[in-house]
């Protein structure tokens, strides 16, 4: 199958991709990740990527969707693949088509502004080992220092609630009109995103009618 995954940052996109992964065999495709490969590698895409990385400017969309083309032509991506934060725009979704990219369904994870805020805000990250905390959902058995390293847990600066309604004002403002562009093509599906882990990805593959 070849999956789109659509949703706000926080809502759960990554862990769900990761679990639909695992069960169906395919490898999950985040555009973040891919980008450092290719930067990593030192393919063609990615060297041009570098360039706007070291001047601290985003890449273009030529650039992510010439990265993209270049991982959905390996061979791990033969029976299908995830994609988790690409397409984030209508002319991006427009470029896959373009590329000849046959999709079989989009889930949109649907969470509500509020929750978003206090998943984000509530998260906490080591500063030494990296581990990741939430105050509510995953608290730190030691409080406020992580229970593994005993390094004292941090808010890292994008989960700030002020950074994070900037960036759910960009997600639906430029990503969330791709609901409609799928929605018309008849591969849109919603999936409450609330609720456990486990929930949630029961929602999903029955989505997907697995």
């Amino acid at each position: 199958m070849k999956i789109i995954f659509l949703g706000a940052p926080g809502a759960g996109k990554g862990t769900q991709a990761d679990r639909l992964s695992a069960r169906l065999g395919i490898p999950t495709i985040s555009t973040g990740a891919i980008i450092r490969s290719a930067v990593k590698d030192g393919t063609k895409m990615g060297l041009e990527a570098k360039k706007f990385i070291e001047a601290g400017a985003l890449v273009p969309d030529t650039i992510v969707i010439g990265i993209v083309k270049e991982r959905l032509s390996q061979s791990d991506c033969d029976k299908g693949y995830i994609l988790d934060g690409f397409p984030r725009s209508v002319p991006q979704a427009q470029a896959l088509d373009e590329m000849g990219i046959s999709l079989d369904k989009v889930i949109s994870l649907e969470v509500s502004d509020d929750d978003i805020i206090a998943r984000m805000s509530g998260r906490r990250v080591c500063s030494g080992c990296g581990k990741t905390f939430h105050i509510v959902h995953l608290p730190s058995a030691k409080g406020d220092v992580c229970d593994a390293c005993d390094t004292k847990l941090t808010i890292r600066a994008d989960d700030a609630p002020e950074v994070v309604r900037s960036r759910l004002e960009v997600y639906h403002s430029t990503t969330e009109p791709l609901k409609d562009y799928y929605r018309e093509k008849g591969m849109l599906c919603t999936v409450t995103g609330e609720g456990s882990v486990d929930e949630i990805t029961k929602r999903t593959l029955e989505a997907l009618g697995i």
